[in-house]
């Protein structure tokens, strides 16, 4: 089973949210996901995602390819963990 790590669309019209999911390649972008693995709200200024980075790793280790978005987000979340140590 290939699994992609990538968003799914949520909220109301014009008012987009988005949750990071690891998800078979196969199902559709509102279907059924594996583990949800964080938010992103791109509406939002400050502070718009939160992606559990542990368990991203642990999926991309098991060999799932993460989407553009979501591979920008953890590169940006990777960044804010080392700055805060």
């Amino acid at each position: 089973m290939a699994v992609k790590i990538r968003l799914r669309r949520m909220g109301a019209n014009k008012k987009p949210f988005f949750r990071i999911v690891a998800a078979d390649v196969r199902s559709a972008n509102t279907g059924n996901a594996i583990e949800e693995l964080g938010w992103y709200e791109p509406g939002k200024k400050d502070n718009n995602f939160k992606l559990d980075v542990a368990r991203t790793e642990q999926w991309i280790a098991k060999g799932a390819q993460p989407s553009e978005t979501v591979a920008a987000l953890l590169k940006k979340s990777r960044k804010t963990a080392t700055a805060a140590e």
